[in-house]
């Protein structure tokens, strides 16, 4: 996924100036030769300078900006000086991870002592006086080893930083009437860094117009039957389709400016259809799979979930609705494939067709069923064309969305859980999620803090990732779900 920021971690050592700063580089240049054995050899840039006073600042400084930096670890080798260790992380322009030494031996605890157990004590307490919000790992002390699988899980958390900082947001058409709850306020993605730029429909019609005919349909268009296989069973909407993709990506790419990064919030039904003559859920899959998330219905805080999602784990999201119930007979049917799950902690995630190829067992080309029915309810699907539909794979999922208040404030959810292998016998892409304690979390989280029905899917367990980048961007808010036995905060005690 070339939409996605590339990381390149460095790293400083610090010292207290009455402990030794041998103890600092030494413990330095373990953590380097750790992190390049479990990384298969990818370098950490491990600075020269050892940070003992605001001296080396500057020139600690130029080695991490000649270097590429983007992301950085202050280790705290020993104690370390609180004053200048901070204003270190300050100055630079990125993520900052704090991590400290353990003792490694009780035959060295006279000269190889180094007491930056208590060292993050105060580096923490100096972080909060200027202010600054760093990614501190859930245990940071730790001998070298230790050390370097906590930067290895610091990659991802600068990854969502840095992209949000570096992303930049298309909407096309105005948030619709009948999803009320796709309209929330922007103004806290500004405060994140994210650059919008909101387009009418019309804006698109008529850049979509001037591509007809663009030379590039072809072999888009060509790829695209490759990418479907035996599952193209529209293909004389293949061309149209092309046309629309090859529109964004050049939308994208004339319009980005400063950006480094983007994604789309686009309007998506009823007008489309008759304008455009397609739906788009299979363009949105293909942009997706790329590390490019093309919501629907304008959502754009579920492009920007979409895209976090993307940028913690490296794998193509999607955008579902928290759809449907599992009627009683199909649980009954597959309580085998249920296992230790319930009924209600179970649902149907369901959306058109944007899912990525990737995620659908047999994906085919289809037509939109619920818009067919108000749009061509008596002849074949022509102008409802387009959906990309299918089971979705069985496998592990993490639920996440990051959405405003009505008062503009931040607030996200996490929920870890599988799709299971029980066929949804329905149509769109679709698959039946489970979640431990699904009908709790849905009461006490989704309704009570009045979360809109669209959720991001990641591919894989991701809580941990996108719980520490939450916390690194300054979302507080960060709802999740709880086993049973622990009571959400307005949670009925007598239910």
């Amino acid at each position: 996924m070339n939409n996605i920021p590339v990381i390149k971690i460095g790293i400083v050592a610090v010292s207290r100036d009455c402990f030794p700063m041998e103890l600092s580089r030494r413990r330095l240049n373990a953590v380097s030769a750790e992190f390049g054995r479990l990384k298969d050899g990818i370098d950490l840039f491990a600075a020269k300078t050892i940070i003992e006073s605001e001296r080396h600042l500057s020139s600690a400084l130029e080695e991490l900006e000649a270097a590429g930096v983007n992301a950085l670890v202050i280790y705290l080798g020993n104690f370390g000086p609180e004053g200048p260790e901070t204003l270190l992380a300050s100055r630079f322009r990125g993520p900052v991870m704090f991590a400290a030494a353990a003792e490694e031996s009780g035959e060295d605890l006279f000269d190889g002592r180094g007491d930056a157990y208590c060292g993050m004590l105060n580096a923490s307490y100096n972080l909060g006086l200027r202010g600054i919000r760093a990614y501190i790992p859930h245990y940071p002390v730790a001998i070298p080893s230790g050390v370097a699988g906590m930067i290895a899980d610091f990659e991802p958390v600068a990854r969502v930083a840095i992209g949000i900082r570096n992303l930049k947001i298309f909407t096309f058409g105005p948030r619709p009437y009948d999803f009320l709850a796709c309209n929330a306020p922007i103004k806290p993605l500004y405060d994140l860094g994210v650059e919008i730029q909101e387009n009418s429909e019309l804006d698109l019609y008529a850049s979509f117009n001037a591509h007809k005919g663009d030379k590039r349909i072809g072999d888009v268009a060509e790829e695209m039957a490759k990418e479907l296989g035996k599952g193209n069973k529209q293909p004389g909407i293949l061309e149209r389709l092309a046309q629309y993709e090859i529109t964004l990506l050049d939308w994208a790419e004339d319009n980005k400016g400063v950006s480094a990064h983007y994604a789309f919030a686009n309007k998506c039904w009823p007008a489309f259809q008759t304008q455009f003559g397609f739906v788009p859920c299979y363009v949105n899959s293909r942009l997706a799979s790329r590390g490019i998330p093309v919501s629907c219905e304008t959502d754009i805080y579920g492009a920007l979930t979409e895209y976090i999602i993307a940028a913690a784990t490296g794998i193509p999201p999607t955008l579902l609705d928290i759809n449907n119930t599992v009627p009683e007979d199909l649980f009954r049917a597959h309580k085998e494939a249920a296992g230790r799950y319930d009924i209600t902690d179970l649902f149907m995630g369901f959306h058109c067709g944007n899912t990525p190829a990737c995620h659908v067992t047999e994906p085919e080309m289809r037509y939109q069923l619920i818009m067919k029915r108000a749009l061509e309810p008596d002849g074949e699907p022509d102008i409802t064309r387009g959906t990309l539909e299918g089971t979705i794979k069985s496998g592990s999922i993490t639920l996440f969305r990051l959405q405003s208040t009505a008062g503009a404030e931040l607030k996200s959810y996490i929920a870890e859980g599988e799709i299971l292998d029980i066929p949804p016998k329905s149509f769109g892409g679709i698959g039946v999620f489970a979640v431990p304690e699904m009908g709790r979390f849905y009461r006490y989280v989704l309704i009570e803090k009045q979360y809109p029905h669209h959720v991001g899917v990641a591919f894989g367990n991701a809580g941990k990732t996108l719980y520490s980048a939450m916390k690194l961007i300054g979302v507080s808010d960060v709802a999740h779900s709880l086993p049973a036995g622990t009571l959400y905060p307005n949670e009925n005690p007598f239910v």
